[in-house]
């Protein structure tokens, strides 16, 4: 049943009201979906597998008294047992809640702004059955998508606009991250930050701090306020702050990694049942059957494999403490980056149900620890001990941060998980040197590059009136366009930008289109003494092109997509015959014409053409 909001409401008043409902929702979602995740996991890992696991927050002496299962064997029925009760709810019930749950959630956001009712049910039952059993998954994406479930049900009870209803949504998402984490400020600005890979959705952000702060403090309340992590006696020192980018390397490399294998088996998976014709609901039973082999085959090899098996599995919380306290072997810390690859991948990509956040601070964590205790063996006055728990913490931040398209959010989760903020300058370094190197690879398929491309932000940008137009209703045709030659300096360029205020031109040889210069390419080039570079150096080549009969659309997307400004129009059928050129002002200009709101004479003739040789 709906109760629209009465009209005299004013719009901070919406959402004010908006976040302080999802956050009690969110609150209490979370609670009640970790209880059942420490039901769930203590039957089924501590009552039937008699496994007394690691977990996080533990001090060291309690930490150390945790022992491996007596009848390792019984892993193989009860993973089969979670894995095929998620198969069959998932199938059966929501295939949405299959997978990881935050890229569900970006999808409804940029999508209709709805998530079935059923689904965040669904989702927490079979999340809760898939890590209790022992899949390698996280609590981040299931809380994400219940709460956003939670705020999509809140819009419907409420009547909400279109636009409240996509923040009610996004508030969710932040709120029930959050929440379960204890990480209110992070989890806040993770909702605006990773819609995007290159934008931030700023309506969120303070309505998702309210709802945030809600959340966290009724779940507190019942579970205590203290930070995830125990950290313990940590210290840094500037001179290490190299080391600290150098991890940030090392984490783009295995974050790529990281990404290529989970779709790579997402994609195997469902080619191979497809094929094959089997039963979709069996999916997650073959990869949990592969973990629990590999884990199985470990153990007979040695103790150590054993505790690298054994690390691979759940949300590996517990083993992540024990690398904060360096309590883990050498070998454990090198291979377990690796081995919780393929475990998530496994996991996951078969179809099972749960986050890839404490998937990926696993692996950041191994990733920081191995290279923290390897420097530390060879240079332990320049790492000590001390410093190595820096280094699990700042991998967990380079490496997430990097794949989710999120550092800024990370960075502040992670903080506030440890309770830590001495870490915020080498994490800085790593995850911008991670972010950098990573490019645009993300283990969010369903994020966009900016609200252009957000189907939530429609109506701003009016995309049905670009997708009228085609680029021949834009564009500078070919006679009025101001042309240079691969042969030509720098300092022609500059002095025809000064003279005409344009900022970029199609590069033509013998009457052929082969590349695009700009102002940006030739802004320092050619000033140095001795220094006389031509534009086939500076030119973008070969050019990115559209057509006259593409729409304005299609161009504005992709200059949003690339980064540019400036796009040649080439003739239809061809990558290299110009047709004529066109410009974000021009489609601008083109936009305001149709809507009758240009206040300026759009007849203006374009440039004079001129070639230089």
């Amino acid at each position: 049943m709906a109760f629209s909001l009465p009209v005299g409401i004013t719009p901070t008043k919406r959402v004010i009201l908006i976040a302080f409902v999802v956050g009690i929702i969110a609150g209490f979602g979370a609670l009640l979906f970790f209880e059942g995740l420490k039901i769930g996991t203590a039957f089924f890992m501590g009552y039937l597998l008699q496994y007394t696991y690691p977990q996080e927050g533990q001090t060291v002496a309690a930490i150390s008294q945790w022992s491996g299962p007596q009848a390792l064997w019984l892993l193989l029925p009860i993973m089969i047992i979670g894995s095929l009760l998620t198969g069959i709810l998932v199938t059966k019930l929501a295939p949405e809640a299959e997978g990881h749950g935050t890229d569900a959630a970006i999808k409804a956001f940029h999508g209709e702004g709805r998530i079935r009712k059923r689904v965040p049910v669904v989702k927490a039952v079979t999340s809760i059955l898939t890590i209790s059993t022992g899949g390698s998954a996280g609590r981040e994406g299931p809380s994400a998508q219940i709460s956003a479930g939670f705020g999509s049900m809140v819009a419907d009870m409420l009547g909400l606009s279109e636009k409240e209803r996509r923040i009610a949504l996004t508030t969710g998402i932040g709120a029930g991250i959050g929440t379960i984490f204890k990480a209110p400020f992070g989890g806040a600005v993770l909702a605006a930050e990773v819609l995007y890979t290159r934008d931030f959705e700023s309506d969120a952000i303070i309505p998702a701090f309210l709802a945030s702060v809600i959340g966290y403090a009724i779940f507190g309340f019942f579970e205590g306020y203290a930070p995830i992590f125990s950290l313990g006696a940590i210290a840094w020192t500037v001179v290490q702050i190299p080391l600290f980018a150098l991890l940030g390397v090392f984490c783009a490399a295995f974050g790529l990694l990281y990404i290529w294998l989970f779709y790579g088996s997402r994609d195997a998976f469902s080619a191979f049942f497809a094929k094959h014709r089997l039963p979709a609901y069996l999916k997650p039973v073959s990869g949990a059957v592969i973990l629990c082999l590999i884990v199985l085959a470990l153990a007979l090899v040695s103790p150590d494999l054993e505790t690298l098996g054994l690390a691979s599995l759940g949300s590996s919380y517990g083993f992540d403490q024990l690398m904060f306290y360096s309590m883990l072997p050498l070998v454990v810390v090198l291979l377990l980056p690796f081995l919780k690859i393929v475990a998530t991948s496994l996991t996951l990509g078969s179809g099972g149900s749960g986050g890839v956040f404490a998937p990926g601070l696993t692996i950041g964590a191994s990733v920081g620890a191995s290279l923290g205790l390897v420097l530390h063996l060879f240079f332990p006055a320049l790492v000590p001990v001390e410093t190595i728990p820096v280094f699990v913490v700042v991998g967990m931040i380079a490496l997430f941060g990097a794949v989710a398209n999120a550092p800024i959010a990370v960075l502040i989760m992670v903080v506030e998980m440890v309770g830590s903020i001495t870490i915020l300058i080498p994490a800085m370094a790593a995850v911008g040197v991670s972010q950098l190197l990573k490019g645009e690879k993300t283990i969010f398929r369903q994020q966009v590059p900016t609200k252009a491309q957000s189907g939530a932000h429609r109506g701003e940008y009016d995309r049905d009136v670009l997708s009228r137009l085609a680029v021949r209703d834009a564009m500078v045709k070919k006679d009025a366009v101001i042309a240079f030659s691969p042969q030509d300096g720098p300092a022609v360029v500059r002095s025809v930008i000064a003279e005409t205020g344009h900022t970029g031109f199609p590069v033509l040889e013998n009457g052929r289109l082969v590349g695009v210069i700009t102002h940006r390419d030739v802004q320092g080039a050619g000033k140095a003494p001795g220094e006389c570079p031509v534009l086939r150096r500076l030119m973008t080549a070969p050019p990115v092109v559209v057509h006259p009969g593409d729409t304005l659309e299609d161009a504005l997307a992709l200059m949003v997509g690339r980064d540019f400004d400036h796009l040649p129009v080439a003739e239809d059928g061809t990558t290299d015959l110009l047709a004529g050129f066109i410009t974000r002002t021009d489609i601008l200009r083109a936009y305001a014409r149709e809507n009758h709101a240009a206040s300026c004479d759009t007849g203006k003739p374009g440039p004079v053409k001129k070639e230089f040789s």
